[in-house]
């Protein structure tokens, strides 16, 4: 990977409980955006046009890479070693920060979550990845619970780093328990926010009953196309766990990708909770379905929770790794790695 001689590049002590950075020690070396033959560098400053991601070009893309899991529990996980090998060994294109609003997450400390994710966002970006900015909200379920919070965090976020050409903003990770209309109404209440400070970004809309577009309240993608939000350059998220979703979710995908631009911002060959055994048939065919409509990924997780949809065996993060090839990784990390390396298909002409 090239990077330029004023990349920007974070350095961090991790010194906090559960191994995440003293954000009093985080300090910023100079300024750069990312440079030669990375995701970021080739593809440029992201759009929607019509139901696809674009490049720089105007041509359809596809990104894929890893999520991490909740910062508040496994910062310790996104170290330089770590995310060197996803840049280059895993040869991902896109990291999602995932900063959980609740469970011990940004709520309880807002300023060290804010600048953990500065902290994260300058390492991605060092690395030549796009970043997702997850706002992880989850319980309660209703996104109008944390929007003044996420005004503040957004407002910062944007103001920071809205010059950077490698980023995606995520509003609203996976609202439960309301309706398609109040999830609209947050997202067309947060977005003009943002736009103040970014007007470029594209930003992604979580979807009714855990981003799963409906369905798993038995609906589907129309209650989307009859009332989309009323905001330009935007995706809506879908989420899916193979082994638990199945046919209907894949055929809701598969429908809703060509009416409207879709992100999978979290995925696994598990159950819906992430864990139990893995469905890597099923998994494959949403892998296939997504690369042939140019739907963009993540997976869940980057971290060595005991969950099998975790991608390290347990204790790789606190002895610092090792963080390349295949012995530290459950059977879901290595296979989903191998999904990762296939080469990708970046149009720039």
């Amino acid at each position: 990977m090239n990077l330029a001689a004023g990349a920007n590049i974070i350095r961090a002590t991790a010194t906090t409980s559960n191994g995440g950075p003293n954000v009093d020690h985080i300090s910023l070396e100079t300024s750069g955006g990312p440079t030669g033959d990375t995701p970021a560098a080739v593809n440029g400053q992201l759009k929607v046009c019509g139901t696809k991601l674009c490049n720089r070009y105007g041509k359809p893309i596809q990104l894929r890479g890893m999520s991490s899991h909740g910062t508040q529990w496994y910062s310790q996980c996104l170290t330089s070693g770590s995310l060197d090998a996803l840049a280059k060994d895993w040869h991902a294109d896109v990291l999602r920060v995932s900063t959980y609003v609740q469970e011990g997450g940004y709520e309880s400390d807002p300023r060290r979550f804010t600048d953990l994710a500065h902290s994260l966002i300058e390492q991605a970006t060092a690395r030549g990845l796009y970043v997702i900015v997850d706002w992880h909200q989850l319980t309660p379920g209703d996104p109008h619970y944390n929007l003044s919070r996420a005004r503040t965090f957004f407002t910062e976020i944007a103001q920071r780093h809205g010059s950077k050409t490698n980023l995606l903003y995520e509003i609203a990770n996976e609202p439960n328990g309301v309706s398609w209309s109040n999830i609209k109404s947050y997202a067309e209440q947060l977005i003009p926010v943002i736009r103040q400070q970014d007007p470029e970004t594209p930003i992604l809309v979580g979807t009714r009953a855990w981003s799963s577009l409906g369905v798993s309240d038995g609906s589907n993608e129309n209650e989307i196309t009859a009332n989309p939000v009323n905001a330009t350059n935007i995706l809506y998220t879908f989420h899916f766990y193979a082994s638990s979703h199945r046919d209907e979710y894949l055929n809701t995908l598969s429908r809703a990708a060509d009416k409207l631009p879709v992100f999978v911002t979290e995925f696994g060959s598990q159950n819906s909770a992430g864990e139990g055994a893995n469905d890597f048939t099923m998994t494959k065919r949403y892998i296939d379905l997504m690369a042939a409509k140019k739907i963009s990924w993540v997976n869940w997780n980057f971290s060595d929770d005991e969950r099998s949809g975790a991608v390290f065996k347990p204790g790789t993060c606190n002895a610092n790794g090792p963080w390349t090839g295949t012995a530290q990784l459950k059977p879901a990390g290595a296979w989903i790695r191998d999904q990762i390396r296939t080469p990708d298909d970046f149009p720039t002409s």
